[in-house]
């Protein structure tokens, strides 16, 4: 295992907490500001941990999928399978 691996596997939810608010405040909890590298790594650390121990609806920037929306109206259940619609602009 290569030392990025180690570093990630060994981040704590306490770990995880302080690197989420680095990035989205941009500075370490002592007030100094993230360079652009750091606050890079600290996101790929954040993303690595959610990935591994959350559920998708609680990664960071989870956008929630839209129902599929089918085109045509809006009474199509008892339309012929194979019969043209019109499709409908909004």
């Amino acid at each position: 295992m290569n030392n990025l691996q180690q570093l990630l596997e060994s981040i704590t939810p306490d770990i995880y907490e302080r690197l989420k608010l680095a990035v989205e405040i941009g500075k370490w909890p002592d007030g100094n500001r993230l360079t652009s590298e750091q606050r890079e790594l600290c996101m790929q650390a954040v993303i690595s941990y959610e990935h591994k121990h959350l559920p998708a609806e609680a990664h960071t920037g989870y956008i929630p999928p839209k129902p599929h929306q089918h085109c045509g109206s809006d009474d199509d259940s008892t339309a012929e399978p194979d019969a043209e619609t019109p499709l409908k602009w909004q």
